[in-house]
């Protein structure tokens, strides 16, 4: 099952797309996809909706797509999770994952406008799978339990300014935090219509040119580990998002840097996640 929301920003309407592709309101179910919403059983409320056909229909033609969750709690991020992207920017291969976090200000919907921020020369794109949390996972005690505390899956664009993020501080905060910095959507894509998490092909284009094309597989520390792995040192809250790292082909690690410059078109795509499509501009 697919939830999305639609609408100007801060006025969406939590919907849902059938098995026929049609797109069913959910405001007598929910005021919102957030946190609530997942954590009282939401996603069970709406297939069973949507099985009676109690829901209404509506046409979402040249409406805004927002992000798929409300207000997460927290974005927790994994850097340098596939080998490729870790060699190509000259770093160690990670022994344990790499976590840092990104305020949740930043998520915004999957085709909104993003900001190249004040200043910046290097701003750069990272397509990565994105993970929502549906239960409260506190000290798991293995990997095996993960799984079952997500609600689902969708595309983020962790985007990165690399001159804040390496060289004006010991942490990544400054160059991950901007304004606009993390696309999110357009789909929260349920794991039973996600399938196996390991084995997504992930792709990025900018201006028509691909730039990343990998695959989940490659990950070296999978969906479940990172949910487990962090639950160790947090509470993963229903309604968080984890980016779980990016594949080789960012402007960082490519000849001549191509970082983003205001009138560039990203496009974004995991399969079975849908895609994504944002225009840079200054801030």
């Amino acid at each position: 099952m697919k939830l999305l929301r639609i609408g100007p920003a801060g006025e969406e309407v939590p919907a849902a797309v059938g098995d026929d592709g049609r797109v069913f309101a959910l405001t007598g179910l929910t005021t919102d996809i957030d946190g609530a919403f997942l954590a009282s059983g939401g996603i069970d409320r709406v297939r069973a909706a949507l099985a009676a056909g109690e829901l209404p229909p509506i046409d979402p033609a040249g409406l805004r797509i927002g992000a798929p969750v409300a207000r997460p709690g927290k974005v927790v991020c994994i850097g340098l999770n596939y080998r490729d992207h870790a060699e190509e920017t000259g770093a160690a291969i990670p022994t344990q994952p790499v976590v840092f976090m990104k305020d949740p200000s930043t998520v915004v919907g999957p085709h909104d406008r993003v900001l190249i921020p004040r200043g910046s020369v290097k701003t750069d794109w990272e397509v990565e799978l994105a993970v929502v949390v549906g239960r409260r996972a506190r000290y798991l005690d293995s990997p095996d339990q993960a799984l079952a505390h997500v609600a689902g899956f969708a595309i983020s664009n962790d985007v990165s300014e690399r001159e804040f993020q390496l060289e004006y501080s010991g942490q990544w905060d400054l160059g991950k935090s901007c304004e606009t910095f993390n696309p999110l959507g357009p789909w929260l894509v349920t794991p039973d219509e996600a399938g196996d998490p390991q084995a997504l092909g992930l792709r990025l284009a900018v201006n028509g040119e691909t730039r990343q094309d990998g695959n989940t597989k490659n990950m070296i520390f999978d969906v479940a580990h990172i949910v487990w792995y962090l639950s160790q040192y947090m509470v993963l809250n229903p309604g968080d998002v984890i980016n779980t790292g990016t594949p080789a082909g960012v402007a960082l690690g490519l000849p001549g840097n191509p970082y983003l410059r205001a009138g560039d078109t990203v496009e974004l795509a995991i399969d079975g996640l849908g895609s994504q499509r944002q225009t840079f501009s200054h801030a």
